[in-house]
């Protein structure tokens, strides 16, 4: 049974890692990243549990979260405040009442997770995805679609930010994600590895809807507004999605749900 340690000064140094959330989330954690929200806080115990460091809740909510508390490694640290030193440790009115401490995985290689891939494998390659909104529905989706990984570019925002965990419900915390080393070529690296790309473009001559879904797929998507460079557009397959009244592109984190749907349920 998890011990839960009550704190009535903001100031304590047992939560000095919970002061401050925004400024902090800014200029980043060195190796650590805050999980917020109950939601998150049960995937992240359920998913990841050696990397949940402590946690900081609403003392009202304890109760309700006894079963996640059971789900914790052992002498993982359970602070309990009131409302208003909760936001005063924070910085803000944090009305979830759910804070989590989480460490960071190894970084992994686009090339690794692209070798440990089976002879039937989906993963989404992503390229200057600066938006945390939109990084935390792609990782949603991807865990809702069960694909094999997700690849980043050095341009995209940081999954573990707090707001792309909680947008994608604990997605990031639990997706197998690695990164490009600087100036890799990624279309070189997926030929490599036998997977074949695919781009959406409204340009395409084929349609996504009659595309046969290759056995090993890797899903390329840009950030809105330019979207992939044409370096590496010219080396993929493309594909389109039709659109009615004259539009010709969607938010890519729509894009990523309507794509992986088809790849991974197509008849």
């Amino acid at each position: 049974m998890v011990d839960l340690i009550s704190i009535d000064d903001p100031n304590d140094p047992r939560v000095a890692a919970y002061r401050d959330i925004k400024e902090r989330d800014l200029v980043g954690r060195q190796g650590l990243f805050i999980a917020e929200g109950e939601t998150v806080l049960r995937a992240f115990v359920r998913d990841a549990p050696g990397r949940v460091r402590s946690l900081l809740i609403d003392g009202k909510r304890a109760d309700k979260l006894a079963e996640v508390f059971s789900g914790l490694p052992e002498g993982v640290p359970v602070y309990v405040a009131g409302q208003a030193v909760l936001d005063a440790i924070a910085g803000f009115h944090l009305h979830r009442g759910v804070l989590a401490v989480g460490e960071k995985p190894a970084p992994l290689s686009a090339e690794a997770l692209l070798a440990r891939a089976g002879a039937e494998a989906v993963v989404l390659v992503l390229m200057g995805i600066a938006n945390h909104d939109n990084l935390g529905g792609i990782f949603r989706n991807a865990a809702a679609f069960g694909i094999d990984g997700v690849i980043l570019d050095g341009d995209c925002c940081d999954p573990f930010y707090r707001k792309a965990i909680r947008v994608s419900i604990g997605a990031t915390l639990s997706v197998p994600t690695a990164w490009l080393a600087p100036g890799e070529d990624v279309v070189a690296l997926l030929e490599r590895h036998r997977f074949q790309g695919l781009a959406l473009s409204p340009a395409a001559g084929e349609t996504l809807a009659r595309l046969d879904p290759p056995a090993r797929a890797a899903v390329l998507l840009g950030a809105e507004g330019p979207g992939l460079s044409r370096s590496v557009m010219d080396r993929v397959r493309t594909v389109g999605i039709p659109m009615a009244g004259g539009f010709d592109s969607l938010n890519v984190a729509t894009t990523s749900g309507i794509v992986l749907h088809h790849l991974t349920f197509a008849p």
